[in-house]
């Protein structure tokens, strides 16, 4: 995944955990990877690394990060596409 991908992610996975919530984390497989689906079980007990390949912390959209925060509190955060700045969360 991309850097600007998982500077998102962190951001709502550090906070759960912050606060000793437990939850999925789900995406889809592209085709070239045979497709489907995965989930991982997100635990403050399980050590986590986030390793970027840049060297400069991506700018945060706050809509898509407002939309992965109400998907991790309904339990499974999923990876979804990211919608334009400011637009309404759904």
């Amino acid at each position: 995944m991309d850097d600007r991908l998982l500077a998102h992610l962190r951001i709502v996975i550090v906070s759960k955990l912050r606060n000793a919530e437990a939850f999925s984390l789900s995406w889809s497989m592209d085709a070239s990877q045979g497709s489907g689906r995965e989930t991982l079980w997100v635990h403050p007990s399980i050590p986590l690394r986030f390793r970027f390949y840049g060297g400069r912390p991506p700018a945060i959209n706050r809509s898509w990060l407002d939309l992965m925060v109400l998907s991790a509190n309904r339990g499974d955060l999923h990876i979804m596409p990211e919608p334009p700045q400011g637009e309404p969360e759904a």
